[in-house]
């Protein structure tokens, strides 16, 4: 069975795309990721119409709602066991994630542990290879 979170509320999205840097479509040396713009003809930031929209508060995500993955649980990464076992109160509201600089033979041990703990753990596969290959 499942480990299910202990809510799992509906998760709204007010903006589903990125926002673009401004004139990032048209230069390849200006990078797509968001840049306030401070230039003082610039129509984004004087908010003309038919431009992109601006960064602001009112795009924010609800607060229970903020880092929620779509299973209803929140990560918290984790570099070994003993991380691991913080999660033990909170396994309903938590799920582990596990470091992309553990090693193989340490994931075992922490996904194992996991199991004992009914944690979820969202990476238990990662980096591990079966038997047939080697």
């Amino acid at each position: 069975m499942a480990l299910k979170p202990v809510v799992k509320p509906k998760i709204v999205k007010k903006k589903l795309n990125r926002f673009k840097r401004h004139q990032s479509d048209r230069y390849l040396r200006v990078h797509p990721s968001w840049r306030k713009p401070r230039g003082i003809d610039n129509r984004v930031r004087r908010r003309f119409k038919g431009q992109i929209r601006m960064v602001n508060i009112g795009y924010g995500s609800n607060k229970k709602t903020r880092h929620m993955l779509p299973d209803g649980f929140k990560k918290f990464l984790v570099h070994n066991v003993k991380e691991l076992e913080i999660l033990m109160m909170s396994n309903r509201r938590y799920c582990a994630e596990i470091a992309r600089t553990v090693s193989s033979r340490k994931r075992k041990t922490i996904v194992d542990r996991a199991a004992q703990l009914a944690i979820k753990v969202t990476n238990p596969n990662a980096k591990l290879r079966s038997e047939e290959n080697e």
